[in-house]
């Protein structure tokens, strides 16, 4: 009874025994209505029929006669009719009926006059003298004597006799009525309305047992396609959806998680050898250093600043990268020239590359246009892919640095000879936590700088491109907007 099937059959139940339960009591009304007007419409001329045979008044007086033979007559023809003689005012001056309990003194004389003006064509009903606050069908006709109208007739056409025997053939009617076609209807509307309730909802049911399945574990399981475009078909393909996604999400934590322990072992180890170096010189230094020539101890001195940059270095890649991840890295666009910063970097490098005879060729087009970008983070993205190029070219290799116009801005690229990157790490280089294969001797380390450019060129509203033969070269290129 907890399930939605269940639920929607149960309250389409109650539904259609409201509806029967409505329409028994509207049938048997309208029923009962249809009755009345027909019985009154039929015997709309009794009362003027009366007045023919018998005038009740006599000398302006009741004529205690005339209701005699009214009693024998009427009474004897049909018993369920009662005789009132009313004043011009409503009043009941003396009235015919078979047990004499009269309670009202008077009756409300508008209905009766309503039913004259109309002759009995319109539909109305009357008050029942003998049941206060009742109403009866009845038939009326105006006495007149000498052309001075003396009162009326009023004949109600359904005694308290009738009204108690309409009232037991009422409740049989009603139950033969239910019994008859309201149970039969409801049956059958109950059958047709499970019926399809079931398939309007198989849908729903395929969906609820795919959520219970994929709730105890079973990530695989989907709702089976279906081609309709009903809700509940789109319900379906939204699960799908929201469940592919979820998985795909839990599969890049697991990553993430994987790449993580792998960052905070690497970070750890380029951590702890310059830490070792130092401290290891530190010592030397501390214990021999009378021993030691200045020549000695300058090298020392080097040994221990080229470690401390190293460590200085590290420790600002991962801290300006939890900044651009958590967007708190400070941004100030300015419109500036590419080339001059590319110029410059490329004069930076010229000095590292040849200590690896190795050749920074430049090429700026001439006539770039201006770009927007912030200068600092501008420069780190170029330092970052030159010290990566100046790093893994090998000795006599070529670095081409491009800079020319392209459609929306300036495309900037960073070429390398070398033995290129692997196939299969290309889709995750740029990833913050990804390691390439020990074994390969290209790039190396944690893999920040290109995690960094990255970011900051997603900060610029464009994405780096990578490209790599895997054998004599790799390429990265980004177009900055102007």
């Amino acid at each position: 009874m907890k399930s939605l099937y269940w639920r929607i059959s149960l309250s389409f139940i109650l539904v259609l025994l409201l509806v029967g339960a409505s329409y028994v009591y509207i049938t048997a009304k309208n029923s009962q209505e249809y009755y009345q007007e027909t019985t009154q419409k039929l015997n709309s001329d009794v009362a003027t029929y009366l007045i023919k045979e018998v005038n009740p008044f006599k000398n302006g007086q009741v004529n205690e006669v005339a209701l005699g033979v009214i009693m024998h007559s009427m009474m004897a023809v049909n018993p369920g009719i009662e005789v009132y003689i009313l004043n011009p005012e409503g009043e009941i001056l003396s009235y015919v009926v078979l047990d004499q309990l009269v309670k009202l003194k008077s009756v409300d004389i508008n209905p009766v006059k309503q039913f004259i003006e109309t002759q009995g064509e319109q539909f109305v009903l009357g008050e029942d003298p003998r049941n206060p606050g009742g109403f009866s069908v009845f038939s009326a006709a105006p006495v007149y004597e000498n052309d001075i109208l003396q009162g009326y007739v009023y004949i109600t056409l359904e005694s308290e006799k009738f009204d108690s025997i309409s009232a037991q053939l009422l409740g049989s009617y009603w139950m033969r009525l239910s019994l008859n076609s309201v149970l039969i209807t409801l049956v059958v509307g109950l059958l047709i309305g499970l019926v399809l309730i079931a398939w309007l909802t198989r849908h729903l049911r395929k969906v609820v047992d795919t959520v219970e399945e994929f709730k105890e574990g079973n990530l695989l399981a989907r709702v089976p396609a279906s081609s309709s475009d009903s809700d509940l078909a789109m319900l379906g393909k939204t699960f799908n959806s929201m469940a592919d996604t979820l998985l795909k999400n839990i599969e890049e934590l697991k990553n993430v998680d994987t790449l993580r322990k792998e960052l905070i072992a690497n970070v750890s180890h380029d951590l702890r050898n310059p830490l070792a170096i130092i401290n290891g010189y530190v010592e030397t230094l501390q214990m021999r250093e009378d021993k030691l020539t200045s020549e000695e101890k300058s090298k020392y001195y080097k040994i221990i600043l080229n470690s401390v940059d190293k460590l200085t270095k590290l420790v600002g890649d991962l801290f300006d990268l939890s900044k651009l991840d958590s967007g708190q890295m400070p941004v100030k666009m300015e419109i500036l020239k590419i080339q001059e910063l590319i110029f410059d970097s490329s004069l930076k490098y010229e000095l590292l590359a040849g200590t690896k005879e190795i050749r920074i060729k430049s090429s700026i087009c001439p006539d770039l246009p201006p770009v927007q970008a912030d200068l600092y983070l501008m420069d780190r993205v170029i330092q970052n892919l030159l010290d990566n190029a100046v790093k893994y070219t090998p000795p006599s290799g070529e670095i081409e640095l491009e800079a020319c116009a392209a459609p929306g801005g300036v495309l900037i690229r960073v070429k390398n000879s070398g033995t290129g990157i692997p196939k299969e790490d290309l889709d995750s280089i740029f990833d913050r936590y990804y390691k390439v294969d020990k074994d390969y001797k290209g790039i190396e380390g944690s893999g920040l700088g290109l995690a960094i450019v990255k970011k900051i060129l997603e900060i610029h509203g464009t994405q780096i491109q990578l490209e790599s033969d895997s054998v004599s070269y790799t390429e990265f290129q980004f177009v900055l907007p102007t």
